[in-house]
C-alpha cells in the first residue's frame, strides 16, 4: 500500500501509543506527536486599551504582562484556520522547517 507521508502523519518513531490531547479550537481528541502545536505570546489587554492603562498607572514604566499560550489544533482545524496549508505531493518531500519571521519591534 502507499503511503502518503515519510512519517505517517505523526512525531511518534518507535512509541506504541502517546497520548492524546483536546483540539483547542473543537475539542477532538487527538494524538499528541500528531497535533499542530502553536505557541501563541499575546498582551493580557487588547492594544486600544494599553495606553489607558499606561497613563493611569502609578507606576512609571509598568510592564503590562503577557499571556503565554500553548495551543494545539487537530489537523482538520489547523488547515481550516490556516496554521497549516495543504502540499503537492512534490512539496511535501521537503523536510527543512519554513523560514521564521523576525518579530516585530
Amino acid at each position: 500500500m502507499t503511503i502518503k507521508r515519510r512519517n505517517h502523519g505523526r512525531n511518534k518513531k518507535g512509541r506504541g501509543h502517546c497520548s492524546s490531547i483536546r483540539c483547542s479550537n473543537c475539542a477532538k481528541m487527538c494524538p499528541k506527536d500528531k497535533a499542530c502545536k502553536r505557541f501563541v505570546v499575546r498582551n493580557m489587554v487588547e492594544q486600544a486599551a494599553v495606553r489607558d492603562m499606561t497613563e493611569a498607572s502609578a507606576i512609571p514604566g509598568y510592564q503590562l504582562p503577557k499571556l503565554y499560550l500553548k495551543i494545539h489544533y487537530c489537523v482538520a482545524c489547523a488547515i481550516h484556520s490556516r496554521q497549516v496549508r495543504v502540499r503537492s505531493v512534490t512539496n511535501r518531500k521537503i523536510r527543512t522547517p519554513p523560514r521564521r519571521f523576525a518579530p516585530r519591534r
